[in-house]
């Protein structure tokens, strides 16, 4: 993996990883968050496209096409997870999540895409999905204290796996198909999803101007940083093979579950360092 590719990878995972830490706790407000942060993002990379090259080669059908369907899966994609937090274990659907969805991605890859990464480079992809599954089942309920049947939070943390996996290569096929520029596909998609998330308010315009009010500086963040993480991951499948990158992106894990070690003072400090230290070395197989 080259050490250009490398470096968007972790930047991309830094403003995954500053969003989230930032924006904690307003995401619970739902559609209302999720349609402020769409148009925050429209605004504030849709300002930028004139300064970074505008659509240049884009194939402008595929582009239609591109940010139509990425839009309806990126959507599909926020209503499963929130859905899996509130019927399940927060943890466990992240952690079941981030796991399968990467593993997917690279399974996908393979078979659609035509990749083959090294034996090594695959031994570093299970090693980093192996750590961010161990991050995220820290804090899951003991034995004793889990409902019985089947966990929902296994279900929804696998479907938006799934979903993770299902935007991701078609993501990666839209852009390298069709040579589309990343900051104006990035901002179609948050238009598309400012559609489907306008139908989905239902009149409640009144409770997404006073939350837009109350929340904008959080939300200007959330529309700045969150897809900016993406984007310099649109970067980085046209220069290594999504098989990589798709692992590599959940480092955002580690680094959420490192502040809350040392910043927030969290539990088993001991088990999240050594999950983190078993990505890292994941990470060091990756770039060999």
């Amino acid at each position: 993996m080259s050490a250009l590719a490398l470096v968007l990878v972790f930047s991309a995972a830094v403003a995954h990883a500053v969003w989230n830490i930032i924006a904690h706790g307003i995401s619970r407000a739902g559609i209302v968050f999720l349609w402020c942060g769409a148009v925050a993002g429209a605004v504030i990379w849709g300002a930028a496209i004139p300064f970074t090259g505008g659509l240049q080669q884009s194939d402008l059908a595929g582009f239609a096409i591109g940010v139509g369907v990425s839009g309806v899966l990126h959507v599909a994609y926020m209503l499963v997870l929130q859905h899996g937090y509130r019927v399940g274990n927060l943890s466990t659907v992240y952690a079941t999540a981030r796991g399968s969805g990467p593993f997917l991605a690279v399974i996908a890859a393979i078979v659609l895409l035509g990749e083959r990464p090294s034996p090594g480079a695959l031994v570093g992809v299970l090693a980093v999905i192996a750590g961010v599954v161990a991050l995220g089942l820290v804090d899951r309920p003991p034995r004793g204290e889990r409902r019985g049947g089947i966990d929902p939070s296994i279900v929804f943390g696998l479907l938006t796996g799934v979903a993770i996996a299902t935007y991701t290569i078609w993501d990666t096929h839209a852009v390298r198909e069709w040579s589309l520029a990343p900051i104006p596909y990035m901002v179609g998609t948050c238009v598309m999803e400012i559609i489907v998330y306008s139908i989905m308010l239902r009149g409640r315009w009144g409770e997404t101007m006073a939350f837009a009010r109350r929340e904008w500086r959080r939300v200007v963040v959330f529309g700045f940083l969150s897809p900016l993480s993406y984007i310099l991951i649109l970067i980085a499948v046209t220069l290594a093979p999504v098989a990589l990158v798709a692992p590599l992106r959940e480092v955002s894990v580690v680094l959420v579950s490192l502040f809350g070690v040392f910043a927030l003072k969290e539990g088993r400090p001991a088990w999240r360092l050594a999950a983190a230290a078993v990505v890292v070395a994941g990470i060091v197989l990756l770039a060999l």
